[in-house]
């Protein structure tokens, strides 16, 4: 065989084998482009399940947070509805059976503030934790808002004592009693914040009973009780005004001598500055009627 067929052979199976090498080595580059591609396309679903899972996951703890927010604001809307007296047929007759009871109950209750006096009142009564019962006057109310904001707040019932405690202007007429119920009804609800507020609940300065006045008072009940407004004295007291100058040794034996063996009980105290005695003798007072077995209790059990 001559010699350049023996190259033209060579050079054949040659490039033969160069093609069948670029043919292997193309598979290989196509596998290893495909491997590339499913790992990064594994990749991208697994990258993609995983922000799919954080989603949910994400969804899932909004919801709790919108369910938690709710649940808050239900709890909050609960709370402050409960501080605001409701009338209903039971509180009525609650009132009206005031002074009778079968267990040993203490309503501690509070004229003419807020004054300069009642924050030292309302320490005492936190530090004991007794809740009471003030008969707020409207024009003390828009002295000192802040403190009533601070009764409301611990869970004293707010009650009304009228505007002015001028006898000569809130006794003109039945319709003024009323007119001076609402005008410190106003204040209050301004002190508080709370619009929808009505204590339902007065006392009458000097009391119902007797006096120059009481055809007036006894026609302005009536009136007041049609506008859906209670009225409540006492059965018994420090004697706080009963003297210019009263002293401990004072007022404890009054409260001795009214309470005396009655069950439930309805203490008329002063929340005024000329009353600092009364202040200062609230936590004997409130020793002595616990060492008698006596539960205390606001207006907030009675008109419900």
């Amino acid at each position: 065989m001559p010699r350049d067929d023996i190259y033209k052979i060579e050079t054949n199976d040659k490039i033969k084998i160069d093609k069948k090498l670029i043919i292997i080595l193309a598979i290989i580059l196509v596998l290893i482009l495909l491997i590339l591609s499913m790992n990064n396309i594994i990749k991208i679903i697994k990258s993609g399940q995983v922000y799919r899972e954080y989603e949910e996951q994400l969804i899932s703890l909004q919801k709790e947070e919108e369910k938690k927010k709710i649940a808050e604001e239900v709890e909050k809307e609960r709370i402050r509805q409960s501080k605001i007296p409701k009338l209903t047929e039971l509180g009525r007759t609650n009132i009206d059976t005031i002074y009778k009871s079968d267990t040993k109950r203490a309503f501690l209750t509070f004229d003419d503030g807020p004054s300069s006096v009642t924050s030292q009142i309302l320490d005492i009564l936190k530090q004991e934790n007794v809740k009471a019962t003030f008969f707020v006057l409207g024009a003390k109310v828009k002295e000192k808002p802040e403190i009533v904001k601070r009764m409301y707040d611990e869970g004293h019932y707010i009650a009304n004592h009228g505007y002015s405690h001028s006898y000569s202007t809130i006794y003109a007429s039945p319709q003024s009693v009323l007119d001076e119920f609402n005008q410190c009804n106003e204040a209050v609800k301004e002190a508080i914040g709370v619009p929808e507020y009505n204590s339902h609940l007065f006392r009458f300065p000097g009391g119902l009973v007797g006096g120059k006045y009481a055809d007036i008072k006894s026609q302005a009940k009536q009136l007041l009780n049609e506008n859906d407004i209670l009225n409540i004295d006492w059965n018994a007291l420090t004697g706080d005004a009963e003297t210019s100058k009263p002293t401990q040794e004072f007022e404890m034996q009054r409260l001795s001598q009214t309470v005396g063996d009655k069950n439930s009980v309805v203490i008329l105290m002063h929340d005024a500055p000329a009353k600092k005695v009364t202040a200062d003798t609230l936590q004997q007072i409130i020793a002595y009627l616990r060492e008698r077995g006596y539960e205390f209790k606001n207006f907030y059990e009675i008109i419900k």
